[in-house]
């Protein structure tokens, strides 16, 4: 496992119940031995507002950064349906995917499914990201009118 993929796992260790948790940037770098733009990186590639993260931050002597996992909703889709767009590249799509999976509005294996028809192997013209734009509203759209796996309804 990489050092990214270690400080991932041990940021998402320390959420609460509530979905938040606070790090001293510095103080994390150290105790994984490395530069605190590592930090950065992993906060702005593994954490990002597709996959359902907000990130807040402030400098100074008390500064914190503060990350917020915020759950997906059933009214939250006209809101995704406009973060789409017209262009979506794969990056963001899968993004999207796994939160939706991690959110409990996919199973791993419709996730699988959804990435893979999504992905720029099946998905090998030009304009891509517009297809992958209109498919990805597709599946918002039915997903968000199926009740979520284990719920009543």
């Amino acid at each position: 496992m990489g050092i990214s993929d270690a400080i991932e796992r041990f940021i998402l260790s320390l959420f609460s119940e509530g979905g938040t948790t606070e790090l001293q940037r510095n103080e994390l770098a150290q105790r994984f031995g490395c530069a605190p733009s590592q930090i950065n990186y992993v906060l702005s590639t593994r954490f990002t507002e597709e996959k359902g993260y907000v990130i807040q931050s402030r400098r100074g002597g008390g500064g914190y950064i503060r990350v917020v996992r915020v759950q997906l909703a059933v009214d939250d889709e006209e809101n995704l349906l406009e973060w789409v767009g017209d262009s979506l590249d794969q990056a963001s799509a899968l993004g999207l995917i796994d939160r939706m999976k991690c959110d409990g509005w996919l199973t791993g294996s419709e996730a699988h499914l959804c990435a893979a028809l999504l992905s720029q192997r099946a998905l090998p013209y030009g304009n891509a990201d517009e297809i992958r734009a209109t498919l990805c509203k597709a599946m918002l759209a039915a997903v968000f009118t199926c009740p979520k796996e284990g719920s009543q309804g």
